[in-house]
């Protein structure tokens, strides 16, 4: 937490709208992107991938392939190390299937060859045999006595005896009498809630371009939302040292949490080490969909408890999420966010890791959470409507406020719940009529945000112009939000400041972009090494007046001295002090790291309309409103860009896309043809109020904005579809086909 007096409230470039350094490149198409990076002598690669669910490889017999001209190299999981555990095995057994094919699209082998074509034709000549093995998809199916044991021994201690061995992990935090909670209730509601595994559905494909000797030292190119990540990882995949690979981020066409982890880049490496020469690898959109992380899938049970003035008693979960064919569901997050927004004095939670056939689960955009809310504020919209209470008067009631305990624990520090909520009771949108068949429907989520390890580095040029180098990629305009930040500590304008993404060898470890962590730690750093340098500014002026350093302030992108005692000198500009600096001491820098612990959380709350046809069940978005807490909004179009893109791709969640198995266990719609991710003409225009209740952690306010926007989309939606039918769906997504058959099962 800031000290009173580190906190500034009073901006001068901080929420200014500026145009984003990387934008003239992005529209011109000079920007990189993964897939443009290339080398001298560079060979691409292909990979061969399982067709079946579930099946244990008998046999990879590559030499058809190997003698096809062009053809430079095989890997197969026998030219990766032995004996790694723990999350680096699942990391390795995902890229690189051993002895099972887990999943539909799971990776076997991988060939390098002079030209893309001659490595696809290469990975069709690759003859695997394989035993196939009865599998499971569905996270309840996976659960029952009778399911396919998918892996022995990947539950940890807390899963009880007699449990199914998907099982692999089991949680529970509550707190009050239940039962006395309960029975104060006026109603009480119980009911299960699922949700399908969806996409991030970035535009960009995976790519990457590698490079690795047989001395162990690397180069990685590749889009990413965190390199160091992907560096760790990949050295444990591969047993190098860390060290000794340097990875570069290159631009990144979406990411949403889907690229924080590896899946084509060790593969990468390793076909280079063997072809000795460069690899690059672009994937196929069926390979994304099929073979790289969505989100988990879910099912849930609520039972809730209401006095009949909106009081909520008590709250009962039961979550159960499958997250592929490895443990690492985001299981805790749902749990934890669910209820976050509410002061409850009972509450129970219970929440199960199952794994599935299908590929391992990935972030995305506040992991978790989205199922959660739609479970929770659903059966909170479904009591309020029974007893005829406004759902957002029920929610003010409820809502959690500084010094409240959270569902899941920790006390709130200052929090904005109670101004989004108040901020849309009083939007024209929640009191608009509404027309035939349309429904409204509201709901609140929270996401926790992040901190995170942390290092930037700051340098004043000879001119004093400012360049600040940062390792968290830039996925939705922080760049310019850095740079305003800079500009703001140092007083000096926008146009001064350049801030570059940096490779890994340039500054100490940083956590990926996740987490709705960049414009906080990211930023946060950003304003300590500006200080830093304000520091070093100061004391050059001193020296050169012949007074004392703490006689010397910065202002303005001045060095003026700081009272009338301090002696009469005309202030002393940046550019003033830079231009001598070699003769004064030497180069002026800041740097600042840590892992910031301040970051707060963020809450919203959305307003949405919908129209259903009673014939067809299609639904239409007529008006959406999304309000939310950003603490601070550093650059106001970037923060609604981050609400209108959460509420996107909620509606998507919601409305059309999920995952589609067979029988037998393969993906059905693995192009975006048939996983149908909302386009423009899906949407209406998506209104945004920006609540600003400043975070106490961080010196401007910051609070992260990019995953809270997502969370309530689900649940609002649902809701406006019972306003408009009359029939409560309680499975995602809500398809034209299952909304016509609840109304007709309605009669």
């Amino acid at each position: 937490m800031m000290a009173l007096d580190d906190r500034k409230t009073n901006f001068k470039y901080i929420g200014t709208r500026p145009d984003r350094p990387d934008g003239l490149d992005k529209v011109t198409g000079r920007a990189r992107y993964g897939a443009d990076i290339q080398a001298p002598g560079m060979l691409h690669g292909a990979i061969v991938r399982s067709p079946h669910a579930h099946a244990r490889i008998l046999k990879i017999d590559a030499s058809k392939a190997l003698a096809l001209k062009g053809v430079k190299a095989v890997v197969t999981r026998a030219d990766f190390p032995t004996g790694l555990t723990g999350e680096d095995w699942n990391l390795q057994e995902n890229v690189m299937a051993g002895e099972k094919a887990l999943y539909d699209g799971h990776a076997v082998a991988a060939v390098a060859a002079s030209s893309a074509l001659i490595a696809r034709d290469a990975a069709k000549l690759v003859e695997v045999e394989y035993e196939p093995l009865p599998h499971v998809t569905d996270v309840d199916a996976a659960m029952r006595p009778d399911a396919p044991v998918i892996r022995e021994g990947a539950a940890d201690y807390s899963v009880p005896e007699g449990m199914h061995p998907n099982v692999v992990r089991r949680i529970e935090f509550g707190r009050g009498d239940m039962d006395a909670a309960f029975a104060e209730a006026d109603e009480v509601l119980e009911a299960t809630y699922r949700t399908e595994a969806t996409h991030q559905g970035y535009i960009e494909p995976h790519a990457c371009l590698a490079q690795l000797g047989a001395d162990g030292k690397g180069e990685l190119w590749c889009c990413t939302q965190g390199h160091w990540f992907v560096r760790r990882m990949c050295a444990s995949v591969l047993g190098l040292d860390a060290s000794q690979l340097r990875v570069t981020p290159s631009e990144i066409g979406g990411g949403f949490g889907g690229k924080t982890t590896i899946f084509i880049d060790p593969v990468a490496l390793a076909l280079s080490r063997k072809a000795g020469r460069p690899v690059k690898i672009v994937m196929s959109r069926s390979e994304v969909l099929r073979a790289t992380g969505p989100t988990a899938s879910a099912s849930m049970d609520i039972k809730l408890g209401m006095k009949r003035d909106g009081t909520i008693t008590a709250a009962q979960g039961t979550f159960r999420l499958q997250g592929g064919a490895f443990p690492g569901a985001p299981t805790a997050e749902t749990m934890q966010c669910a209820f976050a927004c509410y002061e409850i004095p009972a509450i129970l939670e219970i929440g199960y890791d199952v794994i599935t056939n299908r590929p391992k689960q990935a972030a995305y955009r506040a992991p978790g959470a989205p199922m959660g809310a739609f479970a929770a504020e659903s059966a909170i919209d479904e009591l309020c409507r029974r007893m005829g209470l406004d759902p957002l008067e029920v929610r003010l009631k409820n809502a959690v406020k500084e010094g409240s305990k959270s569902s899941y624990g920790p006390t709130y520090p200052r929090i904005g719940l109670v101004e989004t909520l108040e901020a849309a009771k009083a939007h024209p949108h929640y009191s608009a009529p509404l027309g035939p068949n349309q429904g409204r429907g509201v709901a609140s989520g929270y996401w926790f945000n992040w901190g995170g390890e942390t290092s930037v580095s700051m340098a004043v040029s000879e001119d004093g112009t400012v360049q600040v180098s940062v390792g968290t990629p830039d996925i939705g305009g922080s760049r310019a939000s850095m740079s305003l930040m800079a500009a703001e500590a140092l007083g000096i304008p926008y146009e001064n400041v350049r801030c570059n993404v940096v490779d890994t060898g340039a500054l100490g470890v940083n956590e990926p972009t996740h987490g709705s962590r960049a414009t906080y730690a990211s930023g946060l750093a950003t304003i300590e090494a500006a200080r830093e340098i304000a520091g070093k500014l100061c004391q050059r002026a001193a020296d050169k007046w012949g007074i004392d350093a703490e006689a010397v302030i910065w202002e303005d992108g001045c060095a003026k001295p700081s009272g009338p005692n301090a002696g009469d000198f005309p202030p002393m500009p940046i550019a003033e002090i830079a231009a001598e600096m070699g003769q004064t001491g030497g180069p002026i820098s800041g740097h600042f790291e840590a892992t910031p612990n301040g970051h707060g959380g963020s809450f919203g709350t959305h307003i949405v309309d919908i129209e259903v046809d009673p014939e067809t069940g299609r639904t239409t978005v007529v008006r959406y409103t999304v309000v939310q807490d950003a603490g601070k909004a550093i650059h106001p179009a970037y923060v609604e860009g981050q609400f209108q893109g959460g509420a996107a791709q909620g509606i998507g969640w919601a409305l059309n896309e999920e995952y589609i198995y067979g029988t037998d266990g393969r993906l059905q719609n693995p192009v975006f043809l048939d996983y149908r991710v909302p386009v423009a003409s899906d949407l209406p225009m998506i209104d945004t109020v920006i609540v600003e209740v400043p975070n106490p952690g961080h010196p401007y306010g910051v609070r992260g904005v990019g995953e809270t926007g997502i969370t309530p989309p689900l649940p609002a939606i649902a809701n406006a579809v019972a306003g408009a039918t009359g029939v409560r769906l309680r499975q995602l997504p809500m398809t034209p086909p299952r909304i016509l058959a609840a109304i007709q099962a309605n009669g």
